[in-house]
């Protein structure tokens, strides 16, 4: 619409003309709708946009990254603020308020940092976390986080498929599980040695999942890399699974034959399973999982809850993983 200005009449400043890229785009995604082609070109333009719209805060080194190409990699959801996904978070080695890792993290020593890889596999050893970094390609990832909670972000991470961590040490074919190891230093950790939790946080995927390519060992967040709050130095990222399986400050990573325990389901095996995918209809047993609030957006507490996606919406992506099992059973 046009707005009358003493100083130019109707006249539009060249700034306020529609670029002729955008112009072309649009209307090839036109074109496309008509065709009924235009799922992946309009995904792949959201992904595209939604990174852009994502500039690096400038709280932390930047982190370069190249866009993933794996299938489901990039949400067409609205990303999450950064201030809310670097202050609301879980991380209880630093405190059980959401408002403490972010108070309490600067105590972390990220530098010099080394992951130690063992196990059932041919090439055991030692990563430097500048080695990690070299290791592959860095990818920039919109995914959806869904805690146990029942809230919810969406958070552009940077990393790479564990994928090619896990093909470089040559699991053995006796390897059916990896179990993560996270830090526990009491000196730079202030909560650790508290009786919320048995220390040191580990958590646990089976091989499959481990090597799925959405599984990401992640290093940074918007741009730049993790803040200590949000897993600092390298954590994982499952994004259809609750919040809690992506271990964060990894610091040993294991192969092992049979099943590990994991940090919260021995804390409370009735209420926290090996598996823990998002599933909207599996309760925990003190609330429903059918919808989750998205932290951020307008209303705060009684902004109005969504639907809970299957597998947090990755079930074209993993779905195929658990066919045949009972999810209830296994939850």
């Amino acid at each position: 619409m046009l707005i009358p200005s003493r100083d130019r009449g109707f006249q539009i400043p060249s700034g306020e003309i529609t670029p002729r890229r955008l112009y072309e785009e649009r209307r090839e995604f036109l074109r496309l709708l008509a065709t009924g082609a235009a799922g992946a070109t309009l995904a792949g333009w959201a992904g595209r946009d939604a990174l852009a719209a994502t500039a690096a805060p400038g709280k932390l080194p930047a982190l370069a990254s190249v866009p993933s190409k794996v299938a489901g990699a990039q949400t067409m959801e609205a990303v999450t603020d950064y201030k809310d996904a670097s202050s609301y978070n879980n991380f209880y080695e630093f405190g059980t308020d959401k408002s403490d890792p972010a108070r309490n993290a600067h105590t972390l020593k990220t530098r010099p940092w080394t992951v130690e890889v063992e196990g059932l596999v041919n090439k055991p050893g030692k990563f430097g976390i500048e080695d990690l970094l070299k290791l592959s390609a860095q990818e920039e990832r919109i995914y959806r986080l869904r805690c146990v909670e029942g809230w919810s972000m969406v958070i552009p991470w940077i990393g790479y498929s564990l994928s090619e961590l896990i093909r470089k040490v040559e699991p053995q074919g006796s390897a059916k599980y990896v179990e993560f190891v996270t830090l526990a230093d009491p000196k730079t950790m202030p909560y650790v040695g508290s009786r919320v939790l048995d220390w040191p946080y580990a958590e646990g995927l089976r091989m499959d999942e481990a090597m799925h390519p959405l599984t990401l060992l992640s290093f940074g967040m918007y741009g730049e890399v993790l803040p200590n709050q949000n897993g600092a130095p390298v954590r994982l990222v499952v994004p259809w699974k609750y919040g809690f399986k992506s271990a964060k400050s990894i610091v040993k990573i294991r192969f092992v034959e049979k099943e590990p325990g994991t940090a919260w389901n021995k804390a409370a095996a009735n209420e926290y399973g090996f598996y823990s995918n998002v599933n909207p209809d599996v309760d925990h047993p003190r609330w429903s999982q059918a919808t989750e609030r998205r932290i951020g957006e307008p209303g705060g507490l009684f902004a109005k809850r969504r639907k809970t996606l299957m597998f947090n919406g990755y079930e074209p992506q993993v779905g195929q993983l658990y066919a045949g099992m009972d999810l209830k059973k296994f939850y």
